[in-house]
């Protein structure tokens, strides 16, 4: 028996450091890919900033790259998007330009604006109603900050003229050409104006951080019908039937839907995500709580850490020290080594994430000798990564008050093999890689297809994830505890100087 034509799903994956199309097909199977990488501006320390215009050229590039991969005749019947989250902008509702740059997620010029809202006690209220900490990281003072210092900003934003959105919002905006401003739960969960609880905006999140409320995009389930795409952009007509924040999406392309379900996303930085079900868990260690997806009326939390310098650390090898070619060589340095001879790469180039909560803090380089050499650097960078996770999966054990086996990992590092070894063994877990590495991608397709009709459920899409053969821990147990103290003094040592 012949089978019919496949049909397809179009996946745009806004990342920090690039922007990724993929088209897959009905059965799961990547089918076509495009990327263009995307730059940040570094205007002044701890600022992070990127051009709006250059977000949507790659958007749009990318999408007609992999439209004319397709055989002739032969179309997406819906697109998903998944997207940076965090990231703020500011637009003009009358042409969709920008007021500002996007301020990135990284960013962290309001952390003295967090410190003052800690110190008056503001903190707790914000936890109960955003599961999130006050921090830059989060939307919320990064509009604040835009409508306090772009002249005449805060009074155009009163009479209605100004539209405030995560990327995914701005995205969607210049693809349905401004007819639609809206945004998913997930990406509403991390502005800290959103009440997880009611899965609404908050009135007094909103009073607090000064935001008009007109200035904000209606908020849908992850697989809501968002409009169509402006028919003039790519010749044809396209449904856009899922929105999703990049994290959420990998959450969903590992096929974690199960309480206690774990993946970590290594990307720029690391991010490593618990699904919680409907139990709203609220950390004891400085995690997040937030929403995992709202899918087919059903909602799931999820508790979440994150660390700001993962792929971030090597590239700075590469660009910043120029002591590497490129990316891949870490894999052979590292390896080339018994052990790092006590360097410790502290990558607090923007601060330090969970648990830690340290924007004041800045990278560092603890332990050199003579002896240290380019082998020696790039290992560290590696080790950072696995001991940032350690960190988190640790604190995520004692606040959901379970073990785990396993950990599902997923981004652009985890093609490493080093380095998926050193995961295992500093956390003494299996740790278990996709056969499809991009993941992010891959959530937001398969939500498209629940949108759009063709999957009914989470449940049909079940048999789409499998698994590389899993790397098991090797490490003596002396040897890690030893690794993870010498971890933890260095991390001390950086957070103490940076106060100083």
């Amino acid at each position: 028996m012949t089978r019919s034509a496949p049909t397809y799903l179009l996946a745009i994956d806004q990342g920090t450091t690039s922007t990724r199309a993929m088209i897959f097909d009905d059965q799961g199977e990547a089918q076509a890919v495009a990327r263009k990488e995307i730059a940040c501006a570094y205007p002044q320390d701890g600022w992070v900033e990127q051009d709006d215009r250059e977000i949507i050229r790659t958007v749009l590039d990318t999408v007609k790259q992999v439209l004319a991969e397709l055989p002739a005749g032969q179309w997406p019947l819906a697109v998903g998007i998944a997207n940076q989250r965090e990231t703020t902008l500011v637009w003009d509702r009358k042409d969709g330009q920008p007021i500002y740059p996007a301020i990135v997620w990284q960013d962290r010029r309001t952390a003295a604006m967090c410190d003052r809202m800690t110190q008056d006690g503001r903190e707790k209220d914000i936890i109960d109603k955003s599961g999130l900490l006050p921090d830059p990281y989060f939307s919320a003072t990064k509009v604040k900050w835009i409508l306090d210092h772009v002249p005449g900003a805060r009074a155009r934003a009163a009479k209605g003229e100004l539209a405030f959105g995560t990327v995914d919002s701005f995205i969607l905006w210049h693809l349905t050409g401004g007819r639609v401003h809206a945004t998913d739960v997930t990406n509403a969960s991390r502005t800290m104006l959103f009440n997880i609880r009611d899965m609404a905006w908050d009135r007094e999140l909103l009073r607090l951080f000064d935001v008009p409320e007109q200035m904000l995009p209606e908020v849908h389930a992850c697989d809501h019908s968002f409009g169509e795409v402006d028919r003039g952009l790519f010749g044809r007509p396209l449904p856009i039937a899922a929105i999703i924040g990049d994290q959420q999406s990998a959450l969903v392309g590992q096929g974690c839907f199960a309480p206690g379900e774990i993946k970590c996303t290594y990307g720029t930085g690391g991010f490593i995500m618990m699904n919680t079900g409907t139990n709203i868990i609220q950390s004891q260690n400085r995690l997040l709580t937030t929403v995992a997806y709202q899918i087919r009326g059903k909602k799931a939390y999820a508790l979440e850490g994150s660390f700001f310098s993962a792929g971030s650390a090597v590239q700075w090898l590469r660009d910043g020290l120029e002591i590497i070619r490129n990316v891949a060589e870490t894999e052979s340095l590292a390896g080339s080594i018994a052990s790092s001879r006590g360097v410790y790469l502290i990558p607090a180039f923007t601060g330090l994430g969970a648990p830690h909560w340290a924007p004041e803090a800045r990278g560092a380089l603890f332990g050199l000798t003579q002896a240290a050499g380019v082998a020696e650097i790039a290992r560290a960078a590696l080790e950072s990564v696995g001991f940032q996770t350690a960190d988190l999966l640790a604190a995520m054990r004692q606040d959901a008050d379970m073990t785990f086996d396993r950990l599902k990992v997923d981004g652009g590092m985890v093609d490493n093999q080093w380095l998926l070894q050193f995961l295992a063994d500093i956390m003494q877990v299996r740790v278990l890689r996709p056969r499809v590495l991009e993941t992010t991608a891959y959530g937001a397709a398969l939500l498209a297809g629940i949108g759009s009709g063709v999957f009914g459920s989470l449940e049909d899409i079940s048999g789409f994830f499998r698994y590389d053969p899993g790397v098991q821990p090797e490490m003596i147990e002396e040897d890690r505890i030893s690794q993870l103290r010498g971890w933890k003094n260095a991390v001390n040592s950086a957070c103490y100087y940076s106060r100083g």
